[in-house]
């Protein structure tokens, strides 16, 4: 029966295809996520292991060839979050704590890939170039999956926001990071063995260039969106000016991670204005199932538990997990070291480390371009060398994304950034001022009492719904008036 079903699916026109194999993600990550949810385990999670199933290598319910086609969806989805960061970079937050979370960053971001360039090097006894390459790209946590994360759970407070402003730094490190170790990399591998400044620099002054044009997207997005604009033109705009930086970015091959960070960033401090972030935050959940999805459909299963000459006997998935572990030792003990010099609460402190494990689509899309450079090299080594960094990558980012959303819910937990129990939502009085004990019911009442109280008051869209009834009861008496005109006519 499957495999009729395949062959009618693999059987359509291309479109028809492509729309069914977008639904079939859509409902397999949703219903995933009913599955996970017994487990508690993070949507993230669910939807990696509901892409897996669905992809070429298990049920091959979706064509490679769809799946291949959709490769515009990271850079999109990765706009979203990188641009929803921007809000907890707010200049009057950073100047009280800006130096102390470039600390943790540092600490945790260095340690991970001096921890990793150790097992490469003197491990795994891996040539100097390829060690360096995949060290810089130890430093990169997930942005996305730490933002699904924290959406699902509603987490937030002090760790969130020292969570989010680290990661986002460590995506800022990474890059550049990666740009000076492909060059040192590239002049060793060639036999060069000279540094040229220029070659260092390049990557560095690309990603600055891009930095500074998300911060003018950031300006013309504050000029075209005034007060009086409607709250759908409001999104209409984002999204329009969102996709446009992703064109650009796609253009100069440059990742969108730092531009839209930075785009979000300059409005927000110059509007003061989070309201588009939370109707954004509405609209991108599909975007980043989609995500997801594909990327656990686009996991070649045959590379993960293969081998690669470069290593003789060892597989792909052996290192891949030994990768995982000394990156996340590094990232523990670096977050730890770090919160432990800046001074920062023993909640921070302590958990924080375990919310840095995610790691996809940044180090994915850096991995794919140290390939394309390896790859140019005129020699057998250059494609060994890309096929590895990949395959490592590959493997390490499905294993990092399927237990790294896990320990960042259980850190978002243990740090007391959201809870399931409505008593540590509010805090009430639980004894009458006579001291005797007030009745479970009571306390219930009291507790949701304090909820209603915290909730915002009604929008636009409550203002909506009332003209739209204002406006049916007007037909509706214009229609009785009518009627009854007839009825004396007759």
């Amino acid at each position: 029966m499957l495999s009729v079903l395949q062959e009618k699916l693999f059987g359509l026109p291309t479109i028809s295809s492509t729309i069914i194999t977008i639904a079939i993600m859509v409902f397999a990550g949703f219903l995933m996520t009913r599955i996970g949810k017994l487990l508690r385990l993070p949507n993230v999670s669910a939807y990696i292991i509901a892409g897996i199933l669905i992809g070429p290598f298990v049920l091959n319910l979706v064509p490679e060839a769809v799946i291949g086609g959709m490769g515009f969806i990271p850079d999109i989805a990765l706009a979203f979050i990188a641009f929803s960061t921007g809000e907890f970079f707010r200049f009057s937050v950073l100047k009280q704590s800006g130096a102390k979370t470039v600390v943790i960053m540092l600490m945790e971001a260095s340690l991970a890939s001096v921890l990793v360039f150790i097992l490469a090097r003197a491990i795994l006894h891996l040539n100097f170039a390829f060690s360096i390459v995949l060290a810089s790209l130890a430093s990169v946590s997930s942005l996305t999956s730490t933002m699904m994360t924290i959406r699902q759970t509603g987490a937030k407070g002090e760790f969130v926001t020292n969570l989010l402003q680290v990661v986002a730094l460590d995506n800022i490190f990474s890059l550049f990071a990666y740009g000076i170790a492909i060059s040192v990399a590239m002049s060793v591998v060639t036999g060069t063995n000279s540094f040229n400044a220029w070659d260092i620099a390049k990557p560095i002054l690309i990603n600055l260039a891009v930095m500074a044009v998300g911060c003018l997207f950031g300006v013309l997005m504050k000029s075209m969106m005034p007060k009086k604009r409607s709250t759908d033109n409001r999104l209409i705009i984002s999204v329009g000016l969102l996709f446009a930086f992703c064109s650009i970015c796609t253009i100069i091959n440059v990742s969108p991670l730092l531009g839209c960070m930075a785009m979000g960033t300059v409005y927000v401090n110059i509007t003061d204005d989070d309201k588009l972030f939370k109707q954004l935050n509405y609209f991108s959940p599909p975007l980043l199932l989609l995500y997801f999805v594909r990327s656990g459909a686009s996991l070649n299963m045959k590379i993960l538990f293969g081998r690669v000459d470069a290593f003789g006997a060892m597989p792909i998935v052996v290192i891949g997990i030994l990768y995982l572990v000394f990156r996340v030792f590094g990232k523990y003990i670096g977050a730890f070291l770090g919160s432990l010099a800046s001074r920062r609460s023993p909640k921070v402190r302590n958990y924080l480390g375990l919310a840095l494990i995610p790691q996809s689509s940044v180090a994915i899309g850096l991995a794919t371009l140290g390939a394309r450079s390896f790859e140019s090299i005129p020699n057998e080594s250059g494609k060994m060398m890309a096929d590895a960094l990949l395959a490592i990558v590959l493997a390490a980012s499905v294993l990092h994304e399927l237990i790294g959303p896990s320990t960042a819910k259980a850190a978002l937990y243990l740090s007391g950034s959201y809870s399931d129990k409505l008593e540590d939502l509010v805090q009430v009085e639980e004894k009458t001022p006579d001291g005797t004990q007030k009745a479970p019911v009571e306390l219930l009442i009291e507790r949701i009492h304090a909820i209603q109280q915290t909730l915002p008051p009604p929008t636009i869209t409550a203002e909506n719904e009332k003209a739209f009834t204002e406006a049916a009861e007007e037909h509706l008496e214009a229609m009785i008036h009518s009627q009854q005109h007839r009825r004396k006519r007759r």
